[in-house]
């Protein structure tokens, strides 16, 4: 049950998220908010591989 709603969150986050890692952005210049959304998307997926 909880690996499926973190399966469900990944695909949310892989539509609505920027992937920064695409962009080439520098982790010594990202801003907390984008640092936020770089530790969200951590969370959830790797919960919804585990």
């Amino acid at each position: 049950m909880k690996k499926q709603v973190f399966k469900v969150l990944a695909k949310v986050n892989k539509a609505i998220l920027p992937s920064y890692s695409k962009k080439n952005l520098d982790l010594a210049k990202a801003s907390k908010f984008q640092l936020v959304i770089i530790g969200w998307r951590w969370y959830v997926t790797r919960n919804a591989i585990d």
